[in-house]
């Protein structure tokens, strides 16, 4: 197997590896999709092997010689990575992926963002809202803002307990208060039951007899908006209904406790001593703590 002539091109099917279609490698890498395929494919000529296949699901897997180079790859990339934070590169510049669900990322971090930006002019912030655990390992993101306890990501995640995300019930503000009792309430569709705010809906919703919407959602953005529409009450967190002037808090009365979750930020290890990636941590603990009113 000869060597790549370019080393640049690692890059690519690291992330392919960690990405597992061309598109999340393209958006990782900031190219588009057929750069991404046309690299890797200089790339395996160069070694004079495949490195990748393509599943049925529209999925790329790497073979096992791509493990092989691409377990090599990361090798190189953590010792480049090493050599700048030893030689004291504390330059807070750079491109810092932050991920939580949508309501915090477009709600919370976008609305407060100019804070940071504006104290590190160098630094690139990349929001990305998504209800689904991106993988630090895989690079996905750099730092991932998350509703519950970690189980998976083994020794290299580093995770803790940064604040509680409290919630209460909301209904629009159009809706006469005399009216809010007979309203159905929002709830999540089938794959998302398992959330602490359906099973708590589910719960006031059997013990007091009341309705459910005709309408399902899949996050709590969804949710938000669908409320201020009038179709229903739904729980919220407080510290993104309250700001909404469109919505009003209720008083239910009822003798089940209001939800509180807790809220975790998580980080590679190796991206810990890098000054971009701690500046953006302080930005979201010092954010974290005042939603939380801590």
């Amino acid at each position: 197997m000869m060597q790549p002539r370019n080393w640049n091109d690692l890059r690519f099917l690291l992330a392919i590896q960690r990405g597992q279609t061309l598109r999340a490698a393209a958006r990782q890498l900031h190219v588009d999709d057929t750069t991404v395929s046309r690299r890797l494919a200089a790339l395996q000529s160069d070694l004079g092997t495949q490195l990748v296949r393509q599943r049925g699901d529209n999925r790329w897997v790497l073979t096992e010689v791509g493990k092989m180079v691409a377990g090599r790859a990361e090798a190189m990339e953590r010792h480049f990575q090493s050599i700048g934070t030893s030689v004291g590169d504390d330059r807070d510049t750079g491109t810092v992926r932050i991920t939580s669900v949508p309501i915090l990322t477009n709600r919370l971090l976008a609305s407060s963002a100019l804070d940071l930006v504006e104290n590190h002019p160098g630094l690139i912030i990349e929001l990305i809202a998504d209800s689904r655990d991106l993988s630090l390992t895989r690079r996905e993101a750099d730092i991932a803002i998350r509703l519950a306890r970690p189980t998976t990501g083994g020794m290299n995640i580093k995770a803790r307990r940064i604040g509680t995300l409290e919630y209460a019930a909301f209904a629009s503000t159009t809706i006469p208060p005399r009216d809010v009792r007979r309203l159905p309430w929002i709830t999540y569709e089938n794959a998302m039951s398992h959330l602490p705010q359906a099973r708590w809906i589910s719960g006031v919703v059997k013990v007091n007899d009341e309705s459910l919407s005709g309408l399902r959602v899949h996050d709590a953005e969804t949710a938000l908006e669908a409320t201020v529409a009038g179709l229903g009450k739904t729980l919220l967190p407080t510290v993104v209904a309250d700001r909404d002037a469109r919505l009003r808090r209720l008083d239910l009365n009822v003798d089940r406790p209001c939800l509180a979750r807790e809220i975790w930020l998580l980080v590679h290890a190796d991206q810990l001593e890098l000054a971009r990636v701690r500046a953006a941590i302080e930005w979201v603990e010092r954010l974290v703590s005042a939603a939380s009113g801590k």
